[in-house]
C-alpha cells in the first residue's frame, strides 16, 4: 500500500488562496458503463476557478486519505471526485483499514477503470457544470491516470501521476512506457528518487517515450524521497510535498499548464 490508513494529505502551500465555505466530501454511488455500481467521494468548490479533478487512489481504493484530498482540491478552486475501483468484486465502499485489497487489485483491468473514470466525470459535470477536467492518480492510480491520456473519449485536458507504476513486467503492453506513444498531453509525472519500486531507468524510458510524441509533458524526481512521499507525516519531505502541490495546481490552472 502507499499510505497508512490514518495518513493525511499535505496541507496546501501557505500562500495558496483557500476558498472558504465548501462542505465536506459527499459519498456517492455511481454506475459504470457495464452496470457496475461503485462508490465515489465528491467535493464541490464554492468558487471553482480551474479544471475539475478525478482523483485515482492507490491500491487500497477509496479511503479517507483520498476523500480528504478531494476536499483539498475543492478548497483550492477545483471540483474533485475520488473513485473506488472495486465495485465489481468487493461491492460498494469506502474501504476500511481491514479491507484485503490485493485479491481485488488483481481482478481490476485498465479498461474497467477507464469506464469508471468516465462515469465519475459525467457525474461531476452534471453536478457542478464543470467543463475542463484532469485526472490525478497515486501509485496504481498514477498508472491509471497516465493511461487515461490515451483515452480520447474522456476529453481530458491533462493527467497527473504521483509515482505511477511503469514496470513492463507488471503492466505488459499497458505499461505507460509502452503506451506513451498513444498519449495526448499534457502529462505531469512526479516521482521519488528513493523509490525502489520505480527505478530511474523506467522513468527515463517513460520520459523518452513522451518526448518522442512531441506532447507537452514534465517529469520531476525528488531526490531522496520515497514512494508515497506525499503524506503530511513525512516532515523530512515537506519541501517535496510543497513543490508537488505547486506543480500540480499550476498544471490544473488552464492559464498555466506545463
Amino acid at each position: 500500500m502507499c499510505f497508512d490508513f490514518d495518513a493525511h494529505p499535505p496541507e496546501l502551500p501557505p500562500d495558496i488562496p483557500r476558498i472558504a465555505g465548501g462542505a465536506g466530501a459527499e459519498l456517492l454511488e455511481l454506475e459504470s458503463a457495464d452496470g457496475t455500481r461503485f462508490s465515489a467521494s465528491l467535493a464541490e468548490s464554492p468558487e471553482a476557478s480551474g479544471r475539475a479533478v478525478v482523483v485515482l487512489p492507490d491500491v487500497r481504493g477509496l479511503y479517507p486519505f483520498y476523500s480528504e484530498l478531494a476536499e483539498r482540491f475543492a478548497s483550492a478552486g477545483h471540483h474533485a471526485i475520488a473513485i473506488d475501483y472495486f465495485g465489481r468484486t468487493a461491492g460498494l465502499g469506502p474501504r476500511d483499514e481491514d479491507f484485503d485489497y490485493w485479491p481485488h487489485v488483481k481482478e481490476t483491468r485498465p479498461h474497467q477503470v477507464q469506464a469508471d473514470i468516465a462515469a465519475a466525470l459525467a457525474a461531476l459535470r452534471e453536478r457542478t457544470g464543470a467543463d475542463g477536467a484532469s485526472t490525478v492518480g497515486f501509485c496504481f492510480g498514477g498508472t491509471q491516470s497516465f493511461l487515461a491520456a490515451t483515452n480520447d473519449e474522456l476529453a481530458l485536458e491533462g493527467v497527473v501521476g504521483f509515482y505511477g507504476g511503469l514496470n513492463p513486467e507488471r503492466w505488459g503492453d499497458m505499461s505507460p512506457i509502452h503506451q506513451a506513444k498513444n498519449m495526448t498531453g499534457p502529462v505531469l509525472g512526479l516521482y521519488g528518487g528513493a523509490d525502489e519500486g520505480i527505478p530511474p531507468d523506467q522513468i527515463e524510458a517513460f520520459e523518452r517515450g513522451l518526448a518522442d510524441t512531441g506532447i507537452a509533458y514534465e517529469i520531476v524526481t525528488y531526490a531522496g524521497a520515497p514512494h508515497s512521499f506525499f503524506d503530511r507525516k513525512y516532515e523530512e519531505h515537506a519541501r517535496a510535498c510543497e513543490d508537488a502541490w505547486r506543480r500540480t495546481l499550476d498544471f490544473l490552472n488552464p492559464q498555466v499548464g506545463v
